[in-house]
């Protein structure tokens, strides 16, 4: 098969196919370097065409600690007290600066992942929680006017 540039979805399925069979390359043979000419064609591709997102912090801290077998206690040196790491991990608290930087020197997790913007939990409160200041003002005075 003749290299050319991948211009579609089904010269792009064909690449991929040719690749395949040429993955028993013996290293130095001509196939090797037909191999490492598809991989560049195919690669550019999909850059343009198929992006990967970085992924979210977030999750990316969880897959770090489960690739390395680690409990939300290991985080404590690297976030903070338990509470922050609960906080942080249950999209409550944004990652600070200092956070960030732990995490990507200790952890190896990229920075420019952990920079990104992490969608913080929203706490809905419900109708039985405290009374505001407002309601608790009127209810004393209702109190006062009817002793």
């Amino acid at each position: 098969m003749t290299p050319k540039i991948i211009r579609n979805e089904e010269m792009y399925e064909e690449a991929l196919s040719f690749v395949a069979s040429l993955m028993d390359a013996k290293p130095g043979s001509k196939h090797e370097e037909e191999l490492e000419l598809w991989s560049l064609l195919i690669e550019q591709y999909e850059k343009e065409n198929h992006p990967i997102e970085d992924p979210d912090p977030i999750e990316a801290i969880r897959f770090r600690m489960d690739q390395l077998g680690l409990h939300r206690k290991d985080l404590e040196p690297f976030i903070g007290q338990k509470s922050k790491v609960s906080e942080v991990l249950n999209r409550k608290r944004p990652l600070s600066l200092h956070m960030i930087r732990s995490l990507h020197s200790h952890l190896g997790i990229p920075a420019a992942v952990l920079v990104r913007e992490v969608t913080l939990a929203t706490v809905k409160k419900s109708a039985s929680s405290k009374p505001s200041t407002k309601t608790k003002c009127l209810s004393n005075r209702k109190t006062a006017s009817v002793s």
